[in-house]
């Protein structure tokens, strides 16, 4: 077995390893797979559909059921047009923070629990730990489904005990909001404007989908929430479009138009119920597009869905969170994580990780030194209780 490295040194590796999400993670998960085997721990390996990158996960303990999963992605946001101090993959220490990219989100973590599954390895825990890191996840999570499916379906002990690392400030969070995103081609008919009745817009009908995602959201403020959507912020479903393109020149009806649209839905509300009211609404103006021009359409692809992440009453992840960190507040967030694609497939799961969202994808990215600090007590004491 070799010498298990110390959290900063792991941090330091892996921030290395320019893993954004638009390119491979191979090299950071051949790095994460040797480390692992050379601490004696069973690593399987589940490359993502067109091999381009690849999860990872890891056993160490008993050979039994009943194990604490440490989850993690290993994917980050681009730094392009983002102005940084320092060296984006380089951890630099000021001021009693550590800068870098995924610092904060996800690497700290990541670090953390490579070492605790080395510190595990030696401490001889008498109940199993195990690693899942992910790819993907900061492009809608798209990465876990077949991680954890795999999991789940080829004989590694199944464990029942999620912990999720994103950035919490080590406060237990046991519910977010699952999410769904579409991408929308428009194709309208090209006229020159001052015959616009005999065209297709596809730029003004694009705005009609906006418009009703809008109309939506003003419909949502005036509701009143459910008790379970009344602890979130906002305390609703809410639909966004961030980007959109599209047109020729001011005076021709735009042929194209492209747009994102995307749901943030509170955990007691189905996805799919969203995504038909969606597509109904689609449908209903590629009819009237249709009638104007039989080659206009709208195609509306769905590139991600995401469960929510529902509290558990007595749920064997929260009620260890809480016995490690000492948090017995009440915590929900409206950003999604993996937790709930566990949760989704059986596991107990909640969200507990170091350092602030607030610093996840902002140039200087950072985590405090004190939170990597707790992160690791908490990986430290989570293996004492592994031992009893």
């Amino acid at each position: 077995m070799s010498a298990p490295m110390t959290p900063r040194a792991l941090l330091e590796k892996l921030v290395a390893f320019p893993t954004v999400s638009r390119d491979s993670n191979h090299a950071l998960i051949d790095f994460a797979q040797a480390y692992l085997e050379g601490i004696g721990a069973d690593c399987v390996r589940v490359p993502s559909p067109d091999g381009t990158k690849s999860a990872l996960y890891a056993h160490v303990g008993p050979k039994v059921d009943g194990g604490v999963v440490l989850s993690g992605h290993t994917d980050v946001v681009p730094v392009d047009g983002q102005d940084w101090t320092t060296d984006p993959f380089t951890v630099v220490e000021k001021n009693g923070r550590l800068y870098g990219r995924g610092c904060c989100d996800m690497k700290g973590f990541d670090a953390l629990a490579l070492w605790a599954m080395a510190h595990a390895a030696e401490a001889g825990i008498k109940r199993p730990l195990q690693i899942a890191l992910s790819y993907d996840e900061e492009v809608g999570c798209v990465g876990a489904p077949v991680m954890i499916d795999h999991m789940v379906s080829h004989g590694m002990p199944r464990a029942d005990t999620v912990l999720v690392g994103e950035p919490s400030m080590m406060q237990v969070v046991t519910g977010h909001k699952g999410g769904m995103g579409f991408k929308v081609h428009v194709r309208g008919f090209e006229v020159h404007s001052s015959k616009i009745t005999e065209g297709v817009s596809a730029v003004m009908q694009a705005a009609r989908l906006i418009n009703w995602a809008y109309e939506v959201n003003q419909e949502q403020v005036a509701a009143t929430p459910s008790e379970l959507a009344a602890v979130f912020d906002p305390p609703f479903t809410s639909v966004h479009t961030g980007v959109i393109q599209g047109g020729t020149a001011h005076n021709i009806t735009a042929k194209d138009c492209h747009f994102d649209l995307s749901f943030r839905v509170v955990p007691g509300e189905d996805v799919n119920d969203w995504r038909d009211r969606f597509l109904a609404k689609v449908a209903e103006v590629e009819a009237e597009m249709q009638a104007v021009h039989p080659d206009t359409y709208i195609k509306a692809e769905a590139y991600f869905g995401l469960p929510g992440l529902q509290p558990e009453e007595q749920g064997r992840a929260e009620e260890l969170a809480r016995m490690l960190t000492g948090d017995n507040g009440s915590h929900v967030v409206s950003y999604g994580t993996e937790a709930g694609q566990f949760q989704e497939r059986g596991y107990s799961a909640v969200v507990v990780g170091p350092g602030d969202i607030a610093q996840a994808h902002q140039p200087d990215e950072f985590i405090e030194i004190s939170q990597f600090a707790a992160g690791q007590d908490f990986m430290r004491k989570l293996v004492e209780h592994l031992t009893r």
